[in-house]
């Protein structure tokens, strides 16, 4: 019977499974929605999926190098007592290989290939891993960059890989300088290189909210222009890293700590912070055992 994507996505409906795994169920059900849901409720894919409504917010980053590449990824678990546990620790170290050996290029792509020759997918085997450990987990997001010879990769992770950081330090072999710029990615939170990055949707909305903060200051007309502009300098020191104060020098920017190194420079940098985005549940714990109790 040919399966069509209109059964597909009732499937997952109906499951919360993946598109492949559901596929793989009507095939092998031979189209009957009903022995699907059954063949996949017994490989323990449906009820993992039922987990997947639950935020997981906790989990770790991983970095792999290899030669002139270095990936790094998130995977979320719901409890810091998973992301403690080596079984989950050792699966997200496989992710990062994994995605650094298939050149993932995205999350989607990471998941439909196979994963350490074990003739699955990784998305089977993150929901293999679901139903043993019985938590939602998933790989939320990922990034292969890449340098050359001259340059040099600085990897950090902070608290065993809450936070996660790798920056390719251009012309320069310095490990310890490239550490060095890691570790103050980790701490001071840049979110571009340059200002030049900056999206000038985002530089005049700035502008606006400084100007009218000026204004409600009462500060005269002809002077605000020059307050702004002032301020916005302030704005671009917070959020590009080469205009930030070196966390190991608060005296030099990094840009002038760079420059002390010759032609050292910053080609990129990828910082992930475990949960960082994801609104997490807050419950009462006596509420929580109540609305337990109450369904049994």
């Amino acid at each position: 019977m040919a399966i069509t994507a209109s059964m597909v996505k009732e499937l997952r409906e109906k499951t919360g499974a993946g598109m492949m795994d559901c596929k793989k169920a009507l095939v092998e059900a031979d189209g009957d929605m009903e022995k699907a849901v059954e063949i996949l409720r017994e490989k323990g894919i449906a009820k993992a999926s039922k987990k997947a409504d639950r935020v997981a917010a906790e989990g770790l980053t991983a970095i792999h190098t290899e030669g002139n590449k270095a990936s790094i990824v998130e995977v979320n678990c719901e409890t810091d007592f998973v992301a403690k546990n080596s079984e989950f620790q050792d699966f997200v170290k496989d992710v990062a290989v994994h995605v650094l050996e298939q050149n993932a290029d995205s999350v989607e792509d990471a998941l439909a290939k196979t994963f350490k020759g074990e003739g699955k997918s990784l998305e089977e085997v993150l929901k293999e891993k679901i139903s043993t450990i019985g938590e939602n987990m998933s790989l939320r997001r990922l990034a292969v960059v890449e340098k050359t010879d001259s340059d040099s990769f600085g990897e950090y992770l902070h608290m065993g890989g809450r936070i996660g950081v790798v920056v390719v330090v251009e012309n320069s072999n310095d490990e310890q300088l490239a550490r060095d710029m890691a570790m103050h990615v980790a701490a001071a939170r840049p979110q571009y290189v340059t200002r030049d990055q900056v999206d000038q949707a985002e530089i005049d909305k700035e502008r606006d909210i400084l100007k009218q903060q000026a204004l409600n200051e009462g500060k005269p007309e002809h002077i605000v222009e020059k307050m702004v502009e002032g301020r916005l300098n302030k704005f671009f020191e917070e959020i590009c890293l080469l205009e930030q104060a070196f966390v190991k020098d608060p005296d030099k920017k990094v840009k002038k700590v760079l420059q002390e190194n010759g032609d050292a420079g910053i080609a990129t940098f990828v910082r992930f912070e475990v949960g960082e985005g994801i609104e997490k549940k807050e419950e009462n714990f006596a509420d929580e055992v109540m609305s337990q109790v109450k369904k049994k």
